[in-house]
């Protein structure tokens, strides 16, 4: 879970975009103009909003990669660390037991 804090702290200004973009003020129906003038308005500015959408979802897309690739840089390097971790604790395990078995021989 402590993973995901930094992609979605990363990510949050970019869905606020999306969120104000995506919700956009279209034109109302209740004006004077017959509905031939606001078909073509509202259809502009819905082509406008989904045009913008895209933009936003690429961006977040990048974002997105880049958190990922920083997981992943983070996760082999927990791995290599686990590794040579565990070669540590064998070799004290091992020197501790030639030292009891030292110990008890002399």
């Amino acid at each position: 879970m402590a993973a995901w804090i930094p992609l979605i702290k990363s990510a949050m200004p970019y869905v606020v975009q999306v969120l104000s973009i995506a919700v956009p003020a279209f034109t109302s129906r209740s004006t004077q103009k017959d509905t031939d003038d606001i078909i073509p308005e509202q259809i502009a500015e819905l082509q406008s909003a989904a045009t913008q959408n895209a933009e936003s979802v690429k961006i977040l897309a990048v974002q997105l990669k880049g958190s990922m690739e920083g997981v992943d840089a983070a996760a082999i390097k927990l791995q290599q660390e686990l590794v040579f971790l565990r070669r540590l604790s064998f070799i004290a395990i091992v020197i501790s037991v030639v030292s009891v078995l030292l110990a008890v021989l002399n």
